[in-house]
């Protein structure tokens, strides 16, 4: 495999990081390739700005647009132009951070803003002009892995926990970052109770990551519905047959037992 390893954490000496250099040396280990985003070390500039569009002249900035142009012109601003350089190198992607307030940290939401644009990672289209997305697009062929950790016990993210499923907090990078833009989601690795972590909680995080990486090949990703399998009608609304009934974000997955249609 080509590995992106994108860690977004402030701390070197957090047991994160220790988890990062653990999965890197594993994957390296196993005869993989590895390339990192770091953006802390990087001091990754997360904001959108009018400076990620050089060429751009001095009208309103639409951004949707801008990023399209500039990534077909080349005019990106070069520290973009590198995150995508390697995105484009990988076919494997693991996303690593600390689960903040129900989702990433800022720095990292700001990578996908600033990286994923328009051209690139979504709004690209088939010979036949149809919009290429959830299950195709720009990112088509990939797999990506969330690696994170909560300062909580995993049982308060179970089906009925207080927090809520961490496949229902995570649906936002699964579904709308990872298969939006073409890349197979893969079950993601979760650390709880962070923050009481113990040495030997670490050293078994660590161990239980390293046996994750060397399944990673062979591991099944979610089954997330494509948006051209036939599931959806024309408005983008699942058809009345499937999952009849139901609602809420889990009827986007196909799960053992049930029908797609064809």
């Amino acid at each position: 495999m080509k590995t992106l390893w994108i860690f977004a954490h402030p701390e070197a000496r957090s047991l994160n990081a220790s988890l990062r250099d653990t999965g890197v040396r594993t994957l390296r280990e196993l005869g993989h390739e590895v390339r990192q985003s770091d953006l802390y070390a990087m001091g990754w500039q997360p904001v959108v700005g009018a400076a990620d569009f050089p060429g751009r002249g001095s009208g309103r900035l639409r951004v949707g647009a801008a990023q399209q142009e500039a990534y077909r012109t080349g005019d990106l601003g070069a520290d973009i132009r590198a995150e995508q350089a390697k995105l484009s190198w990988a076919d494997t992607v693991v996303l690593h951070f600390p689960l903040w307030w129900f989702g990433p940290p800022a720095i990292l939401k700001g990578w996908f803003d600033r990286v994923l644009v328009q051209g690139f990672a979504f709004g690209v289209r088939d010979a036949l002009g149809r919009t290429r997305r959830y299950g195709d697009g720009g990112l088509a062929g990939r797999r990506a892995m969330v690696v994170t950790s909560v300062g909580a016990r995993a049982s308060s993210f179970g089906p009925r926990g207080i927090h809520g499923d961490i496949e229902d907090i995570l649906f936002p990078v699964h579904h709308g970052v990872f298969w939006y833009s073409g890349m197979a989601a893969l079950p993601p690795f979760v650390v709880y109770g962070a923050d009481r972590a113990t040495h030997a909680d670490a050293e078994r995080y660590r161990a239980q990551l390293c046996r994750r990486l060397r399944e990673l090949p062979q591991l099944e990703p979610l089954s997330f519905r494509s948006e051209a399998g036939g599931d959806y009608d024309d408005d983008l609304v699942l058809r009345p047959e499937i999952a009849a009934g139901r609602t809420g974000l889990d009827v986007h997955r196909v799960r053992p037992g049930g029908r797609r249609v064809a």
